[in-house]
């Protein structure tokens, strides 16, 4: 059987299995979503939102792109923020990379890896903010792995600079966070930055008539 027919028939398998375990498991699943969380993630398959916080279907809306960026020219990611802000009142935004990511090891060399360049020049960026401090770390792997929490660390601030955060932040509630998740143990590391308030950022990036 070809591979992506194996994907049908697990499917069928799936809701077969699903209707024996809770009958109504699909009619609860097609009332209108409310989510407390969005979650901004890594493409990378071994990272999926719900598996590694065994959570069920319909309580983490996610946006997923290479090495979890958050780019202010995205309109991609900036209306998957405002839906789940605006619309679906989330409480928590996570923006959860992950060690070993090949995003972030990419960005890393000096070699073009063809339209994703583009994209890799973003994660430079950060790696230039904090040269000073990854080159003092030797062993490669570490050192990627400092540079996954910074980008992490560095998203989460893009965020905080947006017009849709600060307006909910206007209005109360709201909060994000870095976290970064281990393939090797299936640990999530909190950062521990966390915020919730528009004096969380420098003053240059604060909106003042929203």
């Amino acid at each position: 059987m070809d591979s992506y027919l194996q994907l049908l028939s697990r499917n069928k398998s799936w809701a077969s299995m699903r209707i024996k375990e809770d009958p109504e498991y699909f009619s609860k699943m097609g009332a209108l979503q409310r989510p407390d969380f969005l979650w901004i993630g890594c493409s990378d398959s071994r990272v999926p939102a719900e598996n590694v916080t065994e959570t069920e279907p319909g309580n983490i809306f996610v946006h997923r792109n290479i090495a979890n960026m958050v780019v202010c020219t995205d309109m991609n990611l900036l209306s998957v923020l405002d839906y789940a802000v605006n619309v679906l009142k989330v409480k928590d935004v996570i923006v959860c990379g992950h060690y070993g990511c090949g995003g972030v090891t990419a960005a890393m060399d000096n070699m073009s890896y063809g339209f994703v360049d583009s994209w890799l020049r973003n994660i430079k960026e950060v790696y230039d903010k904090y040269r000073e401090e990854l080159e003092t770390i030797v062993d490669k792997k570490n050192r990627i792995d400092r540079l996954v929490e910074l980008n992490v660390i560095e998203q989460v601030r893009n965020l905080a600079k947006t017009k849709i955060v600060q307006k909910a932040w206007m209005e109360g509630g709201l909060k994000i966070h870095g976290w970064v998740y281990g393939l090797e143990d299936g640990i999530i590391k909190d950062l521990n930055v966390m915020y919730d308030e528009v004096e969380n950022i420098d003053e240059i990036y604060r909106y003042n008539n929203l």
